[in-house]
């Protein structure tokens, strides 16, 4: 390079530079340059992270995994349809001689005894869906209650009949505990001041209390102690 050439590269670049580096005004505007070259910087990286996120999100499946959940079998009874339609006429019989508990009518506690009484010796335990042991004490408590009917229907007076009933109410609950009885909800209702205070149970198709031992002097007298089914 020769002489001439270097006096002008001096002229144009290494005096104006000089003049900016000493210059207040000029120092005071190559700070905040530098500073917003900063800020732009960290925006741009910001925005490559950002894209690269992107870019590795959309590659993923786009489709979400969800956890199977098994979903349980709906509702359904233990026992065959046969069973509990059979089940369900015993059970109908005894809340129509409970009625007539209530009623006093000594004609139709003497038929539905009677219809009770045959439903009870019906009643098909073969259909059970369970096990011997089940089987057999389902059995006891089926002969217990027609031996009580039996002796129900024996008796003279109502007071009378009224115990043999909350024998049979009692063992009849048994009973359809024990098979697991599901057709409809059955309430196992008491009275405590039945039998002077002795107390004594019925069952009923419904939570109202309709006592079937003191029905003129108590009819609402008594309250739900348990029940079964799942209607």
């Amino acid at each position: 390079m020769s002489r001439c050439q270097v006096t002008c590269f001096y002229q144009l670049f290494y005096i104006p530079f000089k003049f900016l580096a000493y210059n207040p005004s000029c120092l005071f505007l190559i700070r905040i340059t530098k500073k917003v070259n900063y800020h732009i910087m960290q925006i741009k990286s910001i925005a490559i992270i950002g894209l690269v996120l992107l870019l590795a999100a959309c590659g993923s499946d786009d489709k979400v995994k969800v956890e199977d959940v098994k979903q349980g079998p709906l509702a359904q009874s233990k026992n065959s349809a046969a069973f509990n339609e059979q089940f369900g006429k015993l059970m109908e019989n005894y809340f129509h001689l409970k009625d007539n508990f209530i009623t006093e009518s000594d004609t139709m506690i003497a038929a539905y005894t009677v219809k009770l009484t045959e439903a009870a010796d019906s009643l098909n335990l073969a259909e059970l869906k369970a096990d011997s042991s089940i089987v057999n004490t389902a059995k006891s408590y089926r002969e217990s209650i027609s031996a009580e009917l039996k002796a129900l229907a024996g008796e003279k007076g109502l007071e009378a009949k009224r115990k043999s009933f909350q024998m049979v109410s009692d063992q009849l609950f048994d009973l359809a505990r024990t098979v697991q009885y599901d057709g409809e909800r059955v309430y196992q209702q008491n009275c405590p001041m039945a039998f002077g205070d002795v107390g004594a149970n019925w069952l009923s198709k419904s939570a109202e209390i309709r006592n079937p031992y003191l029905p003129k002097k108590m009819l609402t007298c008594g309250e739900v102690r348990d029940s079964i089914g799942m209607k």
